[in-house]
């Protein structure tokens, strides 16, 4: 009887950054790069991914700026993060897929953690407790400078519940994910997204290229 081997775990790509930096666009370029190189692709978003996260979704994302206090914001997150990667995400990688992200943990770090005052501890914390040290293997930071963002985020349609927030909450969103890229160069890739698309894509194509697929396949 022939033992059928078991597929290689896929990889977890995270596209991280401030409002208008390109994240949605990138992701979808990323994934087709990737599957017209042979691989299985799952191309998803936060919050959501899954029927659970959607409804969660559409809670964090519409009403007034100040709907939900940000602990209670920071539980709704992770309440649909759970659901997204045990129902989706994990199954997917155990299967040999790769899962290209919109956004994921170092979200609820930025947004809820620094820039909403929670504090790094507290949110390490929580994902401790939610995710068990469940990482990315790649994290890749579209940097943009905060108005610039907006602007962008501006002209794609109604403005959600955080671009409301105003300058201000951007432009120290944007030095929180740099900072928590400083902290994680290992896993966290800063990309510039001041950029045409096809030059962002590029230099994302050689990050992926240089952190994951060297050591599996080259692209």
């Amino acid at each position: 009887m022939t033992n059928t081997p078991e597929p290689l775990r896929g990889k977890f790509i995270s596209l991280e950054g401030g409002e208008g930096a390109g994240k949605s666009t990138q992701c979808e370029l990323l994934a087709s790069h990737l599957r017209k190189r042979g691989l299985d692709v799952v191309l998803t978003r936060e919050p959501g991914g899954t029927p659970g996260a959607q409804a969660i979704r559409e809670l964090v994302v519409s009403g007034a700026g100040d709907r939900w206090n940000p602990i209670s914001e920071a539980l709704l997150m992770y309440a649909a993060r759970r659901d997204h990667v045990t129902r989706l995400i994990e199954p997917a990688l155990a299967g040999g897929s790769w899962v290209v992200c919109d956004r994921f943990s170092d979200s609820t770090m930025a947004y809820q953690g620094y820039t909403k005052s929670l504090g790094r501890d507290w949110v390490e914390t929580l994902d401790a407790l939610v995710l068990d040290a469940f990482r990315p293997d790649l994290t890749l930071l579209l940097d943009i400078d905060a108005n610039t963002g907006l602007m962008r985020a501006g002209n794609r349609g109604g403005p959600d519940r955080f671009e409301k927030l105003g300058l201000d909450f951007h432009v120290a969103l944007r030095e929180a994910f740099l900072d928590i890229a400083r902290l994680e160069p290992d896993r966290i890739a800063i990309i510039q997204a001041d950029q045409t698309i096809e030059a962002i894509a590029r230099d994302i194509e050689i990050a992926v290229s240089q952190r994951l697929l060297s050591r599996d396949q080259a692209l």
